[in-house]
């Protein structure tokens, strides 16, 4: 039977070729997102294991009869990029070693990453290099890196050197494992937009499969009246299915390879990844070669669930139902369970993922469930404003099956769905968030924290910062001992004030001042800042709560600036920085983040084009007769065509319409109830895109068109 199958297989000549075909690529490239998608989920888990040496604290269990390390982890900033900066002094010969180095550094030694190996070697000293005491002895091994972009660098000092800096901390062991809170959220992230990837091409497989369906059903039905049981026609078809599949799981394991650099670069976790690790376990491998092949069999035995009932069921063809209004339930129960939260957002993480989860889950549902409806309603308002008849031919036909219609576009649903959500909260906590640090002064200034309690600033530091181009004047804000009843923190001498006029000014007649510190500085060259009671006299008895130095925004200038301050106080924990790398990371993870949803997009929305072009050529070779004698009555081509282009674009452009408002109404629900946002509509670049995508989209189907003169001729009717 299995020979038979093969035979039938390829039976109807250059059609049934090219359908295998097209079912091998369908299955291609949903095997080739599907290994992407495991082997990213895989690269995720090993980059946060690594970033796990970053959480080593006073309570990491170490080995036994291990002596303790002093541990300190800082950051510091160069060219708007974030270093990984580790203090250490060994108190014993058993203390532990950090992965990646065969030993721990001395006093005046240090490891550096690659990548910061190579800024060292190329950037003047006193713009970088300086800031570390002591000389390299070696490179980090890539154990401790989650990146090979990562900077890092691993400092040898002293005990006391150690000791002395704020929130230092004697540690037994190095940490080893990442939270699996912060691998869950990324797994989850990567998941979502794995499904918005992959929907759309397993609605292009099952498109695929249903090419020349009404043909085939009509000769399995035949075989089954001249005596074929039930098992036999499913053995076939379960064999022709699985026989096109095997071939586009190999092909999709192929594809794998030339995509995997590829996908390594893609930082949607704040960094690329090792394309090594961008890798296949042996059970996903296995999983994925078994599972497509099996899963095309059953999905073929269930296609023929007619045929098996009823041989002579193929030739009854009735109109079905139209799809009621209840199916818009589970949306509008999605869009409510999200509409709850507002006002009553739960504290915890984990209390907030399954308060949101659910009725995101539930509205991506809600539009699958609901899509044929939608598709109905879009279908009856073109009938009542058709002029011509090919617009009142295709508004019938979507009315009349609009759950067909529907089907080969339903996987762009989510794809738009899920991109449309990423991108308007991104846009929105960009522009709440990210943007706020724009003005004047604000991303050339450098501020320096102190954790200490240091009360004088050395002379060398204004005199360092003279000599240095493009620095400007030093304002030592310092903290005020009468904060704690409700006064501003810190306190600044009127006269240092003056000479940077672009934080504002003192009252008239006054002194000190009393002034708010912080990244947040707009230009507040018209703010009066109110006059402080204490004396000038007591102010450099006073702790220095920060040091703010204005530059002229160069990178030279703020690099030797950040340099003369970690210098001179290199005890402080918080590094010298500007208000835009304060948003560093944060910014470079939702940059990461709006790459996968624009990926989604030119993805899934030529695929869904793919899909429609499948269904556009298997809709015209099933009614290739009934066209052919359109033809014969006199209707012209152009009207055949443009009957056939108003059925595929319309479903498309509405779900697309439904999909991106829904997208919109869900980012605002979230952003009101977990983050008292107000939605800000993404910008230009995602409309651009959007509208881009749908052209290449339309622009498939429209390649189909050619063949209805092809199919349709006067032959096609006499031999039908």
């Amino acid at each position: 039977m299995i020979r038979l199958a093969m035979r039938l297989a390829v039976a109807g000549g250059r059609e049934a070729i090219l359908r295998l075909a097209i079912i091998a690529v369908a299955v291609a490239l949903g095997v080739g997102m599907l290994l992407g998608i495991l082997a990213g989920l895989n690269a995720v888990q090993l980059q946060g294991d690594r970033y796990a040496i970053l959480n080593t604290g006073e309570g990491t269990p170490g080995e036994p009869g291990a002596d303790p390390l002093w541990w300190s982890l800082r950051t510091d900033m160069f060219d708007n990029t974030v270093i990984d900066r580790i203090d250490l002094a060994a108190t014993g010969p058993n203390s532990p070693v950090p992965p990646g180095i065969p030993r721990l550094p001395g006093p005046g030694e240090y490891f550096v990453s690659p990548a910061l190996a190579r800024r060292l070697a190329t950037t003047p000293a006193d713009e970088l290099g300086n800031r570390y005491p002591g000389h390299q002895v070696g490179i980090i091994g890539r154990e401790t890196l989650a990146s090979p972009d990562r900077l890092m660098i691993i400092i040898g000092r002293t005990s006391d050197e150690v000791a002395a800096i704020p929130f230092a901390a004697k540690v037994n062991g190095i940490e080893t494992d990442a939270p699996d809170v912060w691998i869950w959220a990324l797994n989850l992230i990567l998941a979502v937009t794995g499904a918005g990837l992959l929907f759309p091409v397993l609605i292009f497989i099952g498109t695929a499969t249903r090419l020349a369906a009404t043909r085939r059903e009509q000769r399995f039905a035949a075989m089954r009246l001249v005596g074929a049981t039930p098992r036999q026609i499913s053995t076939i078809a379960a064999t022709e299915a699985t026989v096109a599949a095997m071939v586009g799981t190999a092909l999709g394991f192929g594809l794998f390879p030339l995509v995997r650099d590829w996908l390594a670069g893609i930082p949607f976790t704040g960094e690329v990844f090792y394309p090594d690790e961008v890798a296949l376990t042996p059970l996903g491998v296995v999983g994925v070669a078994v599972g497509v092949p099996v899963a095309a069999a059953v999905a073929a035995r269930f296609a023929l669930h007619r045929v098996r009932v009823s041989p002579l069921g193929v030739s009854r063809r009735v109109t079905p139902k139209p799809p009621r209004a209840y199916r818009l339930l589970v949306l509008v129960v999605g869009l409510a369970e999200l509409g709850y939260f507002i006002g009553n957002r739960p504290e915890t993480g984990i209390g907030q993922t399954a308060a949101y989860l659910p009725g995101l889950l539930l509205i991506m549902a809600g539009l699958v469930v609901a899509g044929p409806w939608f598709t109905m309603l879009g279908a009856r308002m073109l009938a009542r404003r058709a002029n011509r008849p090919a617009t009142l031919l295709s508004a019938r036909r979507l009315a009349d099956n609009p759950q067909a219609a529907f089907r080969a576009i339903s996987g762009v649903v989510l794809a738009l769905f899920v991109t449309t959500v990423a991108t308007a909260v991104i846009t929105t906590i960009v522009a709440n968030r990210g943007s706020h640090m724009q003005g004047a002064g604000a991303s050339s200034a450098v501020f320096s924290y102190m954790d200490s309690d240091t009360v004088e600033v050395p002379a060398s530091v204004n005199a360092d910062l003279a000599a240095t181009p493009g620095v400007g004047n030093l304002l030592v804000l310092r903290s005020d001992p009468d904060a704690e009843r409700g006064r501003m923190p810190t306190v600044v001498a009127c006269a240092d004030l003056e000479k940077t006029a672009v934080y504002g000014h003192c009252e008239s007649g006054a002194q000190v001042a009393s002034i708010w510190p912080g990244l947040d500085w707009d230009d507040n060259r018209s703010t009066v800042w109110p006059t402080s009671s204490i004396p000038l006299a007591d102010l450099p008895t006073l702790p220095v709560y920060a040091l703010l130095v204005q530059t002229d925004g160069s990178r030279l200038a703020i690099e030797r600036t950040r340099t003369v301050l970690l210098t001179t106080f290199p005890a402080e924990r918080n590094p010298p920085i500007t208000g835009d790398e304060h948003q560093v990371d944060f910014v470079s993870t939702l940059t990461g983040w709006k790459r996968l949803a624009n990926l989604i997009i030119l993805a899934s929305l030529p695929i869904a084009g793919c899909s429609l072009a499948v269904s556009v050529a298997g809709g015209l070779s099933d009614r290739r007769r009934p066209f052919s004698l359109l033809r014969l009555s006199g209707v012209q081509v152009r009207v055949l065509r443009r009957v056939v282009a108003l059925e595929s674009a319309v479903p498309l452009l509405l779900v697309a319409v439904v999909a991106i408002a829904a997208g919109l109404l869900t980012a605002e629900l979230f952003l009101q109830a977990q983050l008292g946002y107000t939605l800000v509509l993404p910008g230009g670049d995602f409309w651009l895109l959007i509208g881009g995508s749908l052209v290449v989209a339309l622009a498939v189907i429209g390649s189909t068109l050619p063949l209805l003169e092809r199919i349709t001729g006067p032959e096609t009717a006499r031999n039908g």
